[in-house]
């Protein structure tokens, strides 16, 4: 279960109707769902939900988690998860720990994945250090099925250890 998962689970949704036409700043610190227009920047420590027929135009977007049915434009970033449901619409840039796309949704933007502390570089560890951290690992794994499995077709038969014919 996510850290964000339950936490505003009994808390109540504040919602911005369909005739609401917003411009400005929207700070919230629970659950908001926007049913109409939006135009500017949401800061925000919940939950944001922009409905079907919602059309929301931010500089930026920052909040735990957005679910979008509507259409979205601007750059998002969630500490959480953005979830785009059938039908969204969204343009911009996403900034996220988790993404969920359902299958009709419109995505033109660039998606980061956050959650990594630090950058790790597989490519640059010797290849001494990986073959020890192997021989390491103990006969269970020297032991494996694969040490009776047969040659595999795209290998020479001279690194399979057979002479060639």
């Amino acid at each position: 279960m996510s850290k964000y998962e339950g936490k505003r689970k009994d808390s109540p949704v504040v919602t911005l109707g369909k005739e609401t036409k917003f411009h400005g700043l929207l700070k919230f610190k629970e659950t908001l769902q926007i049913r109409g227009q939006f135009t500017g920047t949401i800061e925000s420590g919940g939950d944001l939900i922009v409905d079907k027929d919602a059309v929301v135009e931010v500089d930026h977007l920052n909040v735990d988690s957005l679910t979008v049915y509507g259409d979205v434009t601007g750059d998002v970033f969630a500490t959480d998860k953005v979830d785009m449901m059938t039908g969204a619409k969204v343009r911009g840039d996403i900034t996220a720990a988790r993404l969920r796309l359902a299958d009709g949704v419109l995505f033109e933007g660039q998606c980061s994945m956050t959650g990594v502390d630090e950058e790790i570089e597989i490519f640059s560890r010797p290849i001494e250090d990986i073959k020890a951290e192997l021989a390491r690992s103990g006969p269970a794994r020297q032991n494996s099925s694969h040490q009776n499995a047969p040659p595999h077709p795209y290998r020479s038969r001279a690194k399979q250890g057979t002479p060639e014919q």
